[in-house]
């Protein structure tokens, strides 16, 4: 098995816990304390929104804007479940850091955004971290064009920190929702979704 293939194992439960899916893994966490709980990623709810955009022109804006810091191309995880309403993709950055998202199958309109990052121990820690944390604020910006990236590279730090420990904390700012979803030694994600705005009462 290659590094890709291993860091997407291990990545794997992460990104679909986040997406609150129901599947059987071979290795499943050892804690399932409150997992039926938790909340469910809003976008499998009927009528849930996606983004006016698709994953290509995401990649092309978001490579333009961080040139630095790109994402590869994404290639499309295996899904077991045949009428799943996803297609799942991930990108690796690095051996602990990658790009994923979950996309409307015949739209190709994209749900949700994630960058995971998985702990890593040892004197590359603090420099790992703080790459992880700098590709979530580029995500964050890509979302929100008026922070710098100063104020970007805070929010995510106080989101995580907010988060820490919790399998599912998320803040909404107008049409978007910032999700933080810990999962201790199994990685930390960061997400972008759409929130699905109400008409106002007449």
């Amino acid at each position: 098995m290659n590094a890709a293939k291993i860091l997407l194992s291990l990545a794997l439960p992460a990104l679909l816990m986040l997406a609150g899916s129901k599947m059987a893994f071979a290795e499943p966490p050892v804690d399932h304390t409150g997992t039926e709980e938790m909340p469910k990623a809003p976008y499998l709810l009927a009528g849930a929104p996606t983004f006016e955009t698709t994953l290509v022109n995401f990649r092309a804006k978001y490579n333009e804007a961080n040139p630095t810091q790109q994402i590869g191309e994404f290639r499309s995880i295996n899904e077991k479940a045949a009428n799943s309403p996803l297609t799942r993709a991930a990108s690796k950055i690095n051996e602990n850091l990658y790009a994923s998202t979950a996309l409307e199958k015949g739209t190709g309109k994209i749900k949700t955004l994630q960058i995971t990052y998985l702990p890593i121990q040892g004197a590359e820690e603090k420099a790992a971290r703080t790459l992880a944390i700098s590709y979530m604020a580029n995500l964050m910006r890509q979302f929100d064009a008026t922070l710098t990236t100063e104020q970007s590279v805070a929010k995510v730090a106080s989101l995580i920190q907010k988060g820490k420990g919790q399998q599912y904390y998320q803040q909404e700012v107008g049409a978007v929702r910032f999700v933080v979803s810990d999962n201790g030694e199994k990685g930390l994600t960061f997400a972008v979704e759409p929130v699905k705005l109400a008409l106002a009462e007449p």
